[in-house]
């Protein structure tokens, strides 16, 4: 009964909801572990506060990718258009091709921002021992991102391409 009255909808939400919040777990724990390398060395050297925040962030950009995605399938669901009658109508299948379309955006986003808080961890004691160096750091944590960015396109075609 649940399926037949509510599970189109309740699909297509817990898709987005995931690309949403699996991407931004994810952030944080990248985010957090280039803090904490990051932190280790402003306490030996708070010149460098500018190039450390730089690779901390870099993980973060997962997080508002998977933001993204659930506003985009949110809005291609109807939600965002005041016309709820036709969301509750939304078929078992529909709800299910939105869940598979936001997946690329949860798991990539969520792998990538974890391992590219580690490469950007890892940049930080290239910037600790080699400062002139540290833009090789940055271009490892973008080899990363490219992959983020993947799942992000990934998603969004798929939900371009979901039929109302």
């Amino acid at each position: 009964m649940f399926l037949e009255n509510m599970g189109g909808l309740a699909l297509a939400l817990l898709g987005a909801g995931l690309a949403a919040v699996l991407p931004g777990i994810g952030s944080a724990k990248g985010t957090g572990c280039a803090g904490e390398a990051g932190t280790g060395l402003l306490s030996q050297d708070p010149s460098k506060f500018g190039k450390v925040l730089i690779l901390q962030v870099i993980p973060g950009t997962q997080g508002l990718y998977g933001l993204v995605v659930w506003f985009f399938a949110i809005y291609s669901m109807g939600l965002l258009g005041g016309s709820f009658s036709s969301l509750y109508n939304m078929e078992v299948i529909q709800g299910m091709q939105y869940f598979a379309a936001c997946l690329p955006m949860a798991l990539g986003g969520l792998f990538s921002a974890i391992a590219q808080g580690r490469v950007a961890a890892g940049s930080i004691n290239i910037l600790a021992k080699k400062p002139d160096d540290w833009a090789k750091g940055m271009v490892l944590c973008i080899t990363v991102e490219f992959y983020a960015i993947l799942s992000l396109l990934a998603s969004m075609l798929m939900i371009i391409n979901i039929s109302a």
